[in-house]
């Protein structure tokens, strides 16, 4: 699913665009505290989700069912530091749109992940959670369970 990006947040990468268009070599990408706010503001807006205040433990917002954890990322993987009892996941895809990568539960995922690095954290490719999904409502769709789009 393609989620139109806030104005501000597509001013800010298509800044980093002619940024690197006028270094080429360079990178300038958003990263960090940075995109992982962007990436709350836009899930919350696009699935109707509640923010917890800045910095909540385990999961930025929550819904009717429970507590969602979002991941969003420029690259090809994002880092886990636990599991979660539902993950969102986006993708930049250009200055004005993000994709939904991932949106279900947290643990497949954990599980699926690399082994913890230095840091604590877990990294698994987009690639990989793309196919969790696909199991996910391959299984949905052969017990009659209805799939929300």
């Amino acid at each position: 699913m393609r989620v139109q990006l806030p104005e501000p947040v597509a001013a800010i990468y298509r800044a980093v665009e002619l940024l690197e268009a006028c270094y080429p070599g360079r990178k300038f990408t958003p990263d960090g505290h940075l995109v992982g706010s962007i990436g709350e503001v836009v899930a919350a807006e696009a699935l109707g989700l509640t923010l917890y205040p800045g910095s909540h433990p385990g999961h930025d917002a929550f819904d009717k069912d429970g507590d969602v954890q979002i991941k969003m990322t420029g690259a090809k993987s994002i880092s886990l530091y636990d599991t979660c009892n539902r993950l969102v996941v986006l993708r930049v895809v250009s200055p004005e749109f993000a994709e939904i990568v991932y949106d279900g539960p947290g643990e497949p995922a954990w599980q699926a992940a690399g082994p913890v690095q230095k840091n604590g954290q877990r990294v698994i490719r987009l690639s990989k959670l793309l196919a969790i999904a696909k199991i996910s409502a391959a299984a949905r769709e052969s017990s009659g369970e209805e799939i929300a789009i």
